[in-house]
Formats: C-alpha cells, structure tokens, sequence
C-alpha cells in the first residue's frame, strides 16, 4: 500500500516535472584549455544555434526535459557531436580537437558570408544540388531560391540558358568557381553552355542577394554566386548516372574518386555527355565535358588541382519567336541553315595552395588559367561584299556588289591571374581577412566568311580572309579587407575593397575612326553591417554596401570618349531577420538598391551613330524577401520563397530613328518599371517523405515582365505560374551501395509560357511599328534518371 501511495504521488508530479523549464548551459575550450568563442553550438531536436562569447560559454533557457543532441563546430577543429540528459539545470564543459587537415572550404571562405552575416544569402549543400541535377543547365539550380528568374533558349533548360536575380540578369550576377571570376571580362556575361553538367563536380554553393560581400570580378549589381567544387572524400567511389527525357534528351555521367590515399592524396574524375533536341525547332545542343581534381592534405595545408573543360555545340535559336507566329507555331526557329550553330570550347587550370601558418593565421593563394575559341556560324543574305573585303565581281558585264554569304564570328581568348587571401583571427572576439587577386584577360575577335554566291577568288580576296580582326586586353586588380568583432551578442562587419580597372581595345576615336583605345577606371567598394542575436534561435541584421560597375564591350567600342557612358552605382541597403526553430526556418529580409547612372537602351544614338546604352540619373529596387520552410508533419515539409517588389526608373527618353528620312520620335515616361524586374516571384516545395521514396510538388510564379522600360503591356510578358513533380526513390540492392531512381515531370499541367522576350521598334517613312519577340518553354515533358553508386 506503501508503494502504491508512492506511485500516485510520482504519477501526479509527472506533468510538473515533465513540464519543467530547465537551463542547458557550458563551455568550449581547445585541447590546450584555451577557451573558444564564435564557436556553433546547435541543439538539433529545437534547431536553435548558439555561438559562444568571449569566455567559450553558451546557454539555452527555458527547456524541457528529455534527450537532447548538440553539434558544436568551429573552424579548424572538428566537429563533436553528443547527447545530453536533462532531468535538471545542466552545465557541460566541452573539448574541441584540432582538424588533422585543414578543410577545403576555407578556399572560398575570404569571399563568402558567414554564418550570422548581415547580408541575404541562401547556402546550397550537396544534397541540395543532386535533388535538382538531372542534367539542365546551372541556372536551374537557383530556381527555387529568393527572387530567381530562369530561362532556356531552347525551351527545355539544354543549351544557352539565363537567369535574372532581383529582375538583374547574368551579366550583373558576379560568379565565381573556387573564388575564380567565371563572367566574361568583356561582355560581363556568363555562359554556362560552357559548363555542361558541371552541377556534378560541385560540393556546394553561396547566392548572396544585392551587393554582398566583397568578391573577384565584375561588380555584383543583383547578386553573387560563388560556387565550390568537389571537397575531400575520404572513401573510394564510383558513380554512374543516366538520364533520358523528352526531346530525345540523353545525359550520361561517370564519377570516380580515390577517397583518401595513405591519408593524404586523393583524385576525383568525371566525364558527361548530354544531347537534346531542343523543344524550339533545330534547336539541339550536343554537349560534352570532363572535370579532373588532385589533392593533397597535410597537417597545415591543402595543394588541389582542378582541371576541367566543356565542349558546345548548339543549334540557333537566339532570335525568339515573332509574336505574330507564335499562336499558330510556338516552336518556330528563324534560322533553317544547316550549319546556323554555335561552337565553343572552354578549358580550365585551376591550382590552390591553403597554409595554417600558426593557430591564428591561415593563408590561400590560387592560380588560374582558361582558354576559350570558337565561333558561330551564320548564313547572311544580300550582303554588302565590300562590308567583308571582298572585291564585287563582274558577271557578264555587270557589278555584283550584294551576294548571299556564310560567315563565322571567332573568339580566341585567355583568362589568367592570381587571387589571394590572408585571414587572421587575433583574438576569439575578432577575424581579419585580407585579400584580392589581378586577372587579365587577352581576346582576339575576328570574322571570316567561308562561302559566298558571287566572290571574286583571287590572291587578295580569297575566302577565309579575315573581314574583322581586333584583339582586346584587359586587367583587373582588387584588394580588400574585412573585418568581424564580436562585443557580447553583436557582431559588427566592415568590407573595404579598391578595384582598378584597365582596358584596351579596338573602337573608335574622337574622330570616329577606328584604332586602338584605351581607359582606366578605379572603384572604392564599402561595405558595413551589423547582427545581433535576440536568442539562441534568431537574430536581426541591417548591411549598407556600395557597388560599382564599369561599363559593358559594346559600351566602350561603339562609342567614343566623349560619348563613353559612365560607370555605374549602386548603394545596397539590407535589413532582416532570421530565426530557426526545432520544426521551421524563415528568413525575411527587405532591400532598398538605389542606383545612379544604371545603364539601359534608350534608342538614342551617339556622336559617332552608335547605338549604346545609356545612363539614367536615378532608378531603385525595393522589396521585400520571403525564405522558409516548415515541417508540417513527420512525413511532410513545406519550403517556399517569395519577392515582392518595386523596380522603377524615375525618368528617361525613348528615341525612335526614321530609316527613310532620319526624323527621330521621342517617348518621354517617368516612374516607370524597369525592364525584365517582375513585381512577385514566389516558389513552393511541398515533399512528402516515405522510407525510400519522395514525392514532392514543385511550383513557380512569375508576375508579369516588361520586354524595354516604358512598362506598355503589349510589350510585355504575361505572369505564369508552373507546377513540376519530382519521385526520387533510393535504394541498396545487390550489393551497391546505392541505386537513384528520379523522375521529373515539369510543367505537369501543360502550361504555354514564355520566360524571356524582346522588342524591337522600326520607324520607316513616318510608320511607327513595333515587333516583339518571345522565347516559348516547354510544355509537358519529363526526365528520368538513373544513378548508381558502386
């Protein structure tokens, strides 16, 4: 009776003790009992993450009791993991080794934001990565993140793709492969036909949203991607992955590692080939590409190699659909030339060296090399021959001086350089890095025709003469420094960055003739921010960050210095607030870009009659930017994005040239949207997971986009909203260590979208017409992967 009075006693305390709100608290210290602060220490069963303060300690309150699990990690020490009791108020004093080897992520660690940075960003893992890769280009990767736009050429996501962060296309996007700028010095675009299936070499990678952190390259006007390939895998692998689709889409894919070798040298490998049809008319891509890495791991350093090139061949279909085809026709290609294709070949030298000088100070250095040729080829009809230097012939007494030709356009270039960095962590409340790099860049363009109806062949004027030959050198040195200090739970950054720019080409002078020219420009980079850490589970930051941007190839060689535009500005303001819960994450985050001088087409011509962007005083972004996800139940997750925003030009003139009599039309508009910046882009992935199987909903809306900046709708692309669905079953069978099975149905309910367009206005004797053009997507179609892990 006795013991049953104390198990009524015991069972009515149970809620009270079960109820019970108790403190977790501790140390971290190195093996030499030094304490450790900014040190993670994540408790997974809540999701909250704590960093330590200046004497290695943290806390979380108000807890309740049962079994818990932390994870605290800290750079240059490995991460431990353990379990944790708690009945009542507990305190654990916890010892963090030294890493054996240096890890590799600290290669990119001088460009990227930390952690608690006061920036908006989206980290991709690995994992992340292969749930998306079934062989479309890289800016389908991005897709789901805040504020990203993506488009094919081709319709099916094969061959030149694009994508528009914050309503900035690819040119303002600063990318970079290993911390190396990967945007074309000239054009500032980035072409990642280049790059084909280079998803499966790459570990992870950073999106930073605005002007972000300071980086190498061109200046980051929308966002930044920063992109690291593959890491340190200590077991030996083979993987084999497949993938058919719709319009006889075929991916093939070997990868093969090493792991460790005598606990020090590694070599990971891959080789791809994907082929697509294309979902527009002709449009085929024939892509192929290898990617070879070499590492070494001592106790204080890393020596890597990367070796990797890609291979293009890509049927035309730059021009887009007219609209006046496009009801009838959506899958039009302009071009019916056999041989209207586009042919490249990029190669990439890549070697790292990362020294622990002493436990306070790490260095990198990188050197790099690419080599890019090829060409486009395209049929021209009723051409000047005296535009291509070839002499018009005399046929039965008359002067040919038009004929139909075949030309190819020619790019022979070389990218090399140097990046650098040097970060110091002088005390546990504070971080340095120090860092830069000098690139430079040769580009020879020429032009040749290779067929031509009537030619004179003659010593002089023989085919594959070249019509165009100028070359381009360029130069581009940064150096920065950043600054992290840590006073209780604020966290203060500062970035300085000076860039200096030099470039030399071929254009026209004051006298509009055409010699070498050149021009020198230097940029002073700011950038401050500030976090601080409500709880163990949020914080809130607020980042002010100054950008600038030289102008464009085409900028500087259709005009002369007079009329040279002027670089441009961007002051980036960013506030937000994050928090992390034990069954959902969100991130809210506002910007404000408040640019001067931004650089769009006006239509006007300059003093040398060329038509090159313009400069506008005033135009901004503001909005606001929705990350999260939610567990709603055991099985079933819940992730979504969503931008809502307001892109405007203040003020500015459309010019309108007559072709017949050189009268000019001029449009003035005020408060108008900037081109391509939809108002809303929201995403949703609602996954429901079984034992082996996933099945997730995936779905995009895009707000309507306007084709020039004079917001007139019938220049415009209609909003759209795109479901896809994604099974992926994983399972081990005859002794493999893992068999993939993906399938990908986009575009489920058939939806007939455009992603992209054009306009074009044409002033001829007084009629005013205006053509647009659109670049349809795919309809209903799907892929189907097979991966295989040995």
């Amino acid at each position: 009776m006795k013991k049953f009075g104390w198990a009524v006693l015991a069972a009515l305390l149970l809620p009270c003790w079960v109820m019970a709100q108790f403190k977790l608290s501790g140390t971290v210290q190195s093996q030499q009992n030094a304490a450790l602060s900014g040190v993670s220490v994540k408790l997974l069963n809540k999701g909250y993450v704590v960093l330590t303060d200046n004497k290695g300690g943290f806390e979380f309150l108000n807890l309740s009791a049962g079994q818990y699990r932390l994870v605290v990690s800290h750079v240059g020490f490995e991460q431990k993991t353990f379990e944790v009791e708690l009945k009542s108020n507990k305190q654990v004093n916890i010892q963090l080794a030294e890493r054996v080897f240096v890890a590799d992520e600290v290669v990119v660690s001088a460009t990227r934001a930390e952690k608690n940075a006061a920036f908006a960003f989206k980290n991709l893992n690995k994992k992340a990565i292969e749930n998306v890769n079934q062989g479309r280009d890289l800016p389908y990767l991005f897709n789901n993140t805040p504020s990203a736009v993506v488009t094919s050429d081709a319709g099916a996501g094969i061959g030149y793709s694009g994508i528009r962060i914050r309503g900035s296309d690819a040119s303002r996007i600063n990318v970079t492969l290993n911390g190396i700028p990967f945007n074309d010095p000239e054009s500032h675009a980035t072409y990642f036909v280049n790059l084909p299936d280079f998803a499966s070499s790459v570990d992870n990678i950073q999106v930073q949203r605005g002007v972000g952190t300071s980086t190498n390259g061109a200046g980051a006007f929308g966002a930044s991607i920063n992109i690291q390939t593959l890491t340190k895998r200590d077991s030996a692998y083979a993987e084999i992955n497949s993938t058919v689709g719709s319009y006889n889409t075929w991916k093939n894919t070997l990868s093969l590692g090493s792991g460790l070798i005598n606990g020090r040298f590694s070599i990971d490998g891959r080789l791809s080939r994907i082929k697509s049809d294309g979902y527009i008319d002709r449009a085929f891509a024939d892509l192929k590409s290898y990617f070879v890495s070499g590492a070494y791991y001592g106790k204080k350093d890393i020596l890597r190699v990367n070796i990797f090139s890609g291979l293009e061949k890509t049927y035309q279909a730059w021009n887009g659909v007219e609209e006046r085809i496009l009801s009838t026709n959506r899958r039009h290609n302009d071009y019916t030339y056999d041989n209207q294709t586009d042919n490249y070949q990029q190669d990439h030298y890549q070697l790292f060296y990362t020294r622990n000088l002493s436990t306070k100070l790490l260095a990198n250095i990188a050197f790099h090399y690419t080599y890019g040729r090829g060409y486009y080829e395209e049929y021209k009809t009723n051409r000047k021959l005296a535009d291509y230097n070839i002499t018009p012939p005399v046929i039965g007494g008359v002067q040919i001086d038009r004929s139909d030709l075949v030309r190819r356009r020619w790019l022979d270039n070389g990218f090399y350089g140097t990046t650098y960095s040097l970060n110091y962590k002088p005390s546990n409340a504070a971080e340095l890095i120090f860092g830069g790099a000098y690139n430079a860049y040769n580009g020879n363009h020429f032009g040749e025709v290779v067929w031509a109806q009537y030619a004179n062949y003659d010593a002089s004027n023989s085919l594959r003469n070249r019509y165009e030959d100028n070359d381009a050198f360029k130069s581009d040195f940064n150096v920065f420094a950043k600054a992290n200090y840590r006073v209780s739970k604020l966290l203060f950054f500062a970035d300085l960055q000076y860039r200096n720019v030099y470039y030399s080409y071929f254009g026209l002078n004051q006298q509009a003739q055409l010699a070498q020219q050149n021009a020198r420009l230097e940029f002073f980079n700011p950038k401050f921010g500030l976090s601080y850490q409500i709880n163990p589970a949020s914080d809130v930051y607020a980042s002010v960050a100054i950008g600038n941007k030289e102008p464009n190839r085409r900028d500087f060689t259709d005009s002369s210095i007079s009329s040279r535009p002027k670089s441009e500005h961007l002051t980036d303001f960013e506030l937000g607030y994050r928090r992390q819960g034990k069954n959902y994450n969100v991130s809210l985050n506002g910007f404000a870009m408040l640019y001067r001088d931004q650089l769009i087409n006006t239509g006007q011509l300059n003093d040398v009659g060329g038509f090159t962007r313009q400069n506008v005083p005033d135009s901004y972004r503001l909005g606001v930017e929705l990350d999260a996800s939610l567990q709603l139940t055991k099985k079933l997750t819940w992730a979504a994005t969503a931008a809502l925003s307001r892109n405007k030009i203040k003020d500015f003139t459309e010019y309108i040239y007559d072709n017949v009599n050189g009268n000019l039309l001029t449009f003035n508009y005020k408060d108008v949207d900037i081109a391509y910046s939809p108002n809303f882009v929201a995403s949703s992935d609602f996954t429901y997971r079984l034992s082996k199987l996933n099945v997730s909903l995936l779905s995009k809306y895009v707000s309507r986009q306007y084709f020039d900046n004079s917001q007139t709708k019938s220049r415009s692309l209609s909003d759209y909203f795109i479901n896809d669905i994604r099974l992926r079953y994983q399972l081990s069978v005859l002794g493999l260590k893992n068999v993939d099975l993906n399938l990908m149905v986009n575009n489920v309910f058939d939806v007939k979208y455009s992603a992209n367009g054009s306009t074009y206005p044409d002033l001829n004797a007084g009629v005013l017409d205006r053509y647009n053009y659109y670049f349809p997507q795919a309809t209903r179609n799907y892929l189907f992967s097979l991966g295989i892990r040995l």
